[in-house]
């Protein structure tokens, strides 16, 4: 077995593990994004909590099929599928990562 598909079969069992914690959870999973959980509760009361625990729940998921998807391609054909596969998840990654809690957040307002 090489280390892409290695590394991108770890990754991708920790983010199935995070979307299985978020359709769990639900609403309360909320607390457990960064950034959200540091906002005052008065604040906090003016997001709407489902639809962003939906959408990092489905971020999860898709996280884990770029990166099952890298690791199977890896096994059967190159392991230049399992860079690629990071590569994108990379990507994916940090489209969503924000330094502002306003930027981060401010799709959920009510």
């Amino acid at each position: 077995m090489n280390i892409g598909a290695i590394t991108c079969s770890l990754l991708g069992g920790l983010f199935l593990l995070l979307w299985l914690l978020f359709a769990a959870l639900g609403e309360r999973a909320a607390l457990l994004i960064s950034g959200f959980n540091t906002l005052p509760p008065e604040k906090r009361a003016q997001y709407d909590v489902s639809r962003m625990c939906r959408d990092q729940r489905n971020a999860f998921l898709l996280w884990a099929a770029v990166l099952a998807a890298g690791a199977a391609l890896s096994l059967l054909i190159s392991q230049l599928f399992a860079v690629a596969a990071f590569a994108v998840w990379l990507v994916l990654f940090f489209r969503d990562v924000h330094l502002d809690a306003e930027k981060a957040f401010g799709k959920y307002r009510r």
